[in-house]
């Protein structure tokens, strides 16, 4: 396991499919962890948003985890996607994340429950007591159904164990707030702002155009947290073509697309989600070769 503190860019990975989607292909995950430490990411998240959690069987998740955690051999830390809708089911894969070596968890809140803010601090006291490893609660009122707000996790902060936060809001105050109500109780990452949240005190980023461009992504997010704004600004200028791709309701199957024309090929996205519409793949190419990661 490796120590803490989490900082910087921590990329939610892809989870590969075969072509036929019928099987993660943990050859071709194996090849994207070994990719993006290579290329200067600070951390690996499977089983987020992006890795199509909820598409897996507990089987796969366990496949999964395993592949990250040997590929990456304990050379970045790697936190492991266990949110889910029964509490019960949460504290289960966060203990088996735990046993299996992860350095942390992150959990978005019950999404279907619609939870009371007593509700969620329950939820997360629950697994925050039963693992002894870090949980970085994940704040996605888009897909979650609720939002924390700071006030929520301030009170949240009072967990032992809750010491991180995924913010991704479109609201780069959210970060301010946070940090002024919960202090060194909670440390603050990106979820989507990356450039704007740096400046405002997240040290970290949650990141998905870094399956893609980790170099770049790394590479930019640690100049904004150093405060250095004639380096970090190009660099996001230079990144930003790339965000709608990875981002919106076609995040999944967007980014496995740029992948594919990168050169690795990740398979398809699981049904309900389909793969990038015809249309969209020539835009995304011609983004792809201004950032020089076309595929010869």
């Amino acid at each position: 396991m490796t120590a803490e503190p989490f900082r910087g860019t921590h990329t939610v990975l892809v989870t590969p499919f075969t072509a036929d989607g019928a099987a993660p292909d943990l050859a071709a995950l194996a090849r994207l962890v070994e990719h993006q430490i290579a290329n200067g990411v600070r951390g690996l998240i499977p089983l987020g948003s992006t890795g199509e959690f909820l598409s897996v069987s507990r089987e796969e998740r366990a496949a999964v985890v395993e592949t990250v955690l040997r590929a990456s051999a304990g050379r970045v830390p790697v936190i492991v996607g266990t949110g889910c809708e029964d509490t019960r089911e949460a504290v289960a894969l966060s203990c088996e994340a735990e046993r299996m070596g992860a350095d942390g968890v992150m959990v978005i809140p019950p999404f279907y429950s619609v939870p009371t803010e007593d509700e969620l601090f329950e939820h997360y006291r629950r697994i925050g007591e039963a693992i002894g490893i870090p949980v970085m609660v994940y704040n996605n009122p888009a897909t979650a159904n609720v939002d924390l707000l700071p006030a929520t996790v301030a009170r949240l902060s009072r967990i032992d164990n809750c010491r991180y936060i995924k913010e991704s809001t479109l609201d780069p105050t959210r970060v301010r707030d946070i940090l002024a109500l919960c202090g060194d109780r909670m440390t603050v990452f990106a979820g989507v702002l990356g450039y704007e949240s740096a400046f405002l005190g997240a040290v970290g980023w949650v990141a998905v155009c870094s399956n893609v461009a980790p170099a770049l992504s790394s590479a930019m997010f640690e100049a904004a947290a150093a405060g250095d704004r004639e380096t970090a600004l190009p660099l996001y200028r230079k990144l930003a073509p790339l965000l709608p791709f990875v981002g919106g309701p076609r995040y999944v199957s967007g980014t496995k697309a740029a992948l594919r024309m990168a050169g690795m090929d990740m398979g398809p996205p699981r049904p309900p989600r389909l793969p990038l519409p015809e249309a969209d793949n020539a835009a995304l190419r011609d983004v792809l070769g201004g950032l020089g990661l076309l595929a010869a």
